[in-house]
């Protein structure tokens, strides 16, 4: 971490980059496949073909743009640049200021949910009250403050409310979403994955979908014991991970 992260975002940053790295990149891909189920945003990403031929590569520029800008900084020159080229790469008349607030809800809220479940412990006050500052800064920074959208909630818990509210309204079965979900279930999630699941990500996949995203993906999930199985895996391989690193010190 550098200096350049401020003092409100440290928690998070903490959390991200240095305490569940391995849970925040598997979270932040999934909240980019929770993404697909939104038909606007679905149609963007099928269009540019990136996301269908590389996932991993299309995933991996977004991937290094977040944990840029929270190991960075927003004010620093490198997150500076970094929310200079989003802003270009977004300057599209179909990318509408509430779908820009979608996203990035759900690249704050997935990878804290996934934590929550998955990780060695859950996240803590302090922790969601340092991405709630994140948030809103990066959307200060995208010139997104002027939306009536999640930075006028209150906290953490109102993002994760408005989010929810406007999948209610919008989640919608497409075309796109299901080559969209085939691309990443296959290619980006295997990435992400500890080696024991990167074979099975397909079903690994499909177990970390909620019921309303399944639905609207097209995706039949597993029966509750294979799910149960591969969230105890997972909970295993981070407590590992902890004792591990606490024998080295």
């Amino acid at each position: 971490m550098t200096a350049g992260t401020r003092g409100t975002h440290h928690a998070y940053a903490r959390l991200v980059l240095e305490t569940m790295p391995e849970e925040s990149r598997v979270g932040l891909a999934l909240g980019f496949i929770r993404t697909f189920g939104i038909p606007d945003i679905a149609r963007v990403l099928y269009g540019t073909g990136r996301m269908t031929s590389e996932p991993r590569a299309r995933a991996k520029a977004t991937g290094v743009a977040m944990f840029t800008l929270i190991g960075q900084g927003l004010d620093s020159p490198e997150g500076r640049s970094t929310v200079d080229a989003l802003r270009r790469i977004h300057d599209r008349p179909d990318i509408t200021p509430e779908l820009m607030h979608y996203v990035l809800a759900c690249f704050t809220v997935c990878p804290l949910r996934f934590i929550d479940t998955h990780g060695h412990r859950p996240v803590t006050e302090e922790e969601r009250e340092a991405a709630y500052a994140f948030h809103l800064g990066l959307s200060d920074a995208l010139d997104l403050d002027s939306v009536d959208g999640p930075e006028g909630l209150g906290g953490l818990d109102g993002v994760e409310r408005w989010m929810r509210g406007y999948e209610a309204r919008h989640f919608a079965p497409t075309k796109e979403a299901r080559a969209l979900w085939h691309s990443a279930s296959h290619g980006l999630l295997a990435a992400r994955l500890p080696s024991a699941l990167a074979r099975l990500a397909p079903t690994v996949a499909a177990s970390l979908l909620d019921a309303s995203l399944s639905r609207t993906l097209q995706v039949r999930r597993p029966p509750a014991p294979v799910r149960a199985l591969v969230a105890y895996v997972l909970r295993s391989k981070a407590r590992a991970r902890v004792r591990a690193s606490r024998g080295t010190k």
